[in-house]
């Protein structure tokens, strides 16, 4: 159990049959009155960000989130598999568990799983990932006056935008959280 006076960032606590992590928490002690926590709050499963006060004395019971590393072998459909590395156990994930970013994954890249109770809900993908460049328009020389971007479509088909210097063919680092071009590879 997890007193509303004990929150701190990244801690998970179950409340009304839901998971929250707390993203932010201030203690409050105003001249008059009782005390009381002010916390900003998101839904572990469905993402979700609410602003809540609590009462320090409130208990709620710890949730245990569990992230392990797994590789991500193949899809069949919206069915995503990943492979333990320890057991070689095959761990089916649906597409809606997936992020966003997750379009930056191949096959063979570590991926860590989030899951409660044995239920995951969420992958997170490596943050770094280096890609091949499969089609953009080619650059022009003196067409480099400003930080001008060009689309880009990578291996795994997401596309990009990437400097006037990148062409067909090169490796570039993305950071799949912000969806960015970092560098060439």
């Amino acid at each position: 159990m997890v007193s509303a006076g004990d929150f701190r960032n990244g801690v998970t606590f179950e409340m009304d049959g839901q998971v929250y992590q707390i993203i932010e928490f201030q203690h409050v002690k105003p001249g008059k009155g009782a005390a009381f926590v002010r916390t900003k709050i998101k839904n572990v499963i469905q993402g979700s960000v609410v602003e809540k006060t609590f009462n320090p004395t409130e208990k709620f019971p710890t949730a245990f989130i569990e992230r392990k590393d797994m590789v991500y072998s193949y899809n069949d459909d919206d069915i995503y598999y990943f492979m333990d590395q320890e057991t070689y156990d095959m761990v089916p994930v649906s597409k809606t568990d997936l992020s966003d970013n997750f379009r930056f994954v191949k096959e063979n890249d570590v991926c860590r799983i989030l899951s409660y109770k044995g239920k995951v809900f969420g992958v997170e993908p490596p943050t770094f990932v280096t890609l091949l460049v499969t089609k953009t328009d080619p650059g022009f020389k003196g067409n480099t006056a400003t930080n001008t971007l060009k689309p880009a479509i990578l291996e795994t088909g997401a596309e990009i935008r990437v400097p006037l210097f990148i062409n067909e063919g090169d490796s570039i680092r993305v950071d799949t959280r912000t969806c960015e071009y970092m560098e060439r590879a």
